[in-house]
């Protein structure tokens, strides 16, 4: 088989048509060089080279093989450069999960930033709850994903950090009897039927609220169950209930709904991202980006924003 040395021997005499200089130019002498020309033509079944006394010109077959030769350097030169950027998270792919609400939230702008920033990786997103992030990771289909769950109860057995937290509000039809005040007192909606997710999707945030029903002496009756959270809100359009949700949810104007936030129910939610160690160099990459993201955010001044009662 041709070597990449011969290739480049042949290259930069091609170049030069002297093989004095073309030894020069290679730091090594001119029998060296001429030997090797010689083996790549015997290789190739064929002469690359016209040579006499006074000149060295490229056969119609060496002609023919230059620009393919100079490709295939130029390609092994490159080689070097793809692996530095993939061992710097610069290049390669990453297998990204996420719960909808988040795309409600900062997540599309993130998304944007990191594509323009990182041209050369290319993003494979994938909406799922944590049930089935839990079951990708295992089956190495997602390198990092975002989870909802109840504040500071991450899944275990994961690299985690806090992409957002924000209170939980309730969804109910616009025509309920306490949507009108924009103050909304639990006991107006204790007994509700209640829309919600089923609970091995988010187990922690689940529990949370059902906790928040029995400290408050309520009973929740649920009157269907929802994995998306625009399904939960169509729900709570048709009047079957009414939903607990993340307030960036109220980003989807359903006709028929509105968001009221529950006094003396302080609830709230998580979302983290999550990754297996020892990260992937784009996943570091990734977690890096929208961490300065959300710095640079937090350190602009806040703009006001449409209130949830």
């Amino acid at each position: 088989m041709t070597e990449l040395r011969q290739l480049r021997q042949f290259v930069v005499l091609a170049e030069e048509l002297h093989f004095g200089r073309a030894a020069a130019r290679l730091h090594i002498t001119q029998p060296p060089l001429t030997l090797a020309i010689q083996a790549l033509e015997r290789a190739f079944g064929t002469a690359l080279f016209e040579r006499t006394r006074r000149s060295v010109q490229l056969t119609p077959a060496g002609a023919a093989v230059l620009p393919h030769a100079q490709r295939l350097l130029a390609g092994a030169e490159s080689l070097a450069r793809v692996a530095q950027a993939a061992a710097a998270g610069l290049s390669g792919q990453l297998r990204l999960a996420f719960v909808s609400s988040i795309a409600y939230g900062p997540l599309p702008e993130w998304l944007r930033s990191f594509r323009q920033a990182h041209p050369e990786v290319a993003l494979q997103l994938r909406e799922a709850t944590l049930d089935v992030q839990l079951a990708a990771f295992d089956a190495d289909e997602i390198d990092a994903g975002f989870v909802l769950h109840a504040p500071a109860a991450a899944p275990a057995g994961f690299a985690a950090w806090s992409a957002q937290q924000e209170p939980l509000v309730m969804a109910l039809p616009e025509s309920h009897a306490a949507a009108s005040p924009r103050s909304l007192r639990f006991a107006a909606v204790a007994t509700e039927p209640l829309v919600i997710f089923p609970r091995e999707i988010a187990p922690s945030l689940y529990d949370a609220v059902l906790s928040a029903y029995r400290a408050q002496g309520a009973t929740p009756r649920i009157a269907q169950e929802a994995i998306q959270m625009q399904t939960i809100v169509n729900l709570v359009s048709a009047g079957m209930g009414v939903a607990w949700v993340p307030e960036s949810v109220t980003r989807l104007q359903r006709p028929g709904v509105v968001y009221r936030r529950v006094g003396g129910m302080p609830l709230q939610c998580e979302t983290s991202l999550l990754w297996r160690e020892p990260a992937l160099p784009v996943v570091e990459r990734f977690v890096g980006h929208v961490q300065a993201l959300r710095r640079q955010s937090a350190a602009r001044p806040v703009a006001k924003r449409k209130r949830v009662s």
